[in-house]
């Protein structure tokens, strides 16, 4: 069972549970993105395993009246047992969402995942017309080329500034720079991108921009938060007619889940915090 600190930010441990929330966040106008925990496996089997837990999902969802999104993890279907093994695997379930008419997210690792990730989703989502997303990080030095080559896309690409630990070689490792870069990256999007566009982001100024360079050049988009960061924010955005999005962790391996977002950002950690005290 999931202590009460802990679920504030894990939705269950079943998929039954993490479905009856995502109802609960409907009736509030956010929609759930979920995503069963785990990854890293280098056992085929545990590959297959949480892939089928995702075709389940989105039959689940599919024949539900809810409008769910589901999130995978590339190390969480294969890729650490090889990049044949992920596609494969990324295939199977972007083929059943698109089948159920069922959103599916590509998530983001660390920078050497990166080429992988996208060569799959790009020829999934161009050969589908669309029903994927992948996340990009603005911290990596990378990302503006990669926004460029997605900007055609018919998918949706979350700009987050980026949790990973990595090495100056490829990323920006200073706060401020990381937020500058976020910035250029958001307001790169809302300039080329026709459609697609999601801002993962608690930081009341980035959500506020966000809105402001819609008013601007009347892209659409979105914002996408955590499951148990502010959710009154996310609750009044969606009130205001802004498209809101919270993505909802469930599953058995919940605890990695938790001390990881507490800890990742000084800032993270200050809003979960609030949280629990609340």
């Amino acid at each position: 069972m999931i202590p009460p600190i802990a679920s504030k930010f894990v939705a269950g441990e079943t998929p039954a549970e993490a479905l009856e929330y995502a109802r609960t966040l409907e009736e509030r106008d956010v929609t759930a993105i979920l995503n069963l925990l785990g990854e890293h496996y280098d056992d085929p089997a545990d590959a297959t395993a949480d892939t089928e837990a995702y075709l389940a999902l989105i039959d689940d969802v599919g024949s539900s009246d809810l409008e769910a999104c589901i999130s995978v993890k590339p190390s969480q279907i294969g890729l650490d047992v090889g990049a044949e093994t992920f596609e494969e695997n990324l295939t199977e379930i972007a083929d059943r969402g698109a089948e159920q008419d069922v959103f599916v997210w590509v998530d983001m690792e660390d920078h050497t995942t990166t080429d992988a990730t996208l060569d799959a989703y790009e020829d999934l989502v161009r050969r589908h017309g669309g029903g994927m997303g992948v996340c990009l990080q603005a911290n990596l030095k990378r990302t503006r080329e990669d926004l460029e080559r997605l900007a055609d896309a018919p998918g949706t690409v979350r700009i987050v500034k980026g949790a990973y630990d990595e090495p100056e070689s490829v990323a920006y490792t200073d706060k401020e720079r990381v937020d500058e870069a976020y910035h250029d990256c958001i307001e790169f999007m809302f300039e080329s991108f026709d459609d697609g566009i999601a801002v993962g982001s608690h930081d009341p100024t980035f959500v506020s921009l966000a809105r402001e360079l819609h008013d601007e050049y009347g892209t659409p988009y979105e914002i996408q938060m955590l499951m148990g960061v502010r959710t009154d924010a996310q609750y009044e955005l969606a009130a205001d007619d802004v498209d809101v999005y919270q993505y909802v962790p469930y599953g058995s391996k919940w605890f990695s889940y938790f001390y990881r977002r507490v800890r990742e950002r000084k800032e993270n950690a200050l809003f979960a915090l609030r949280a629990i005290l609340s």
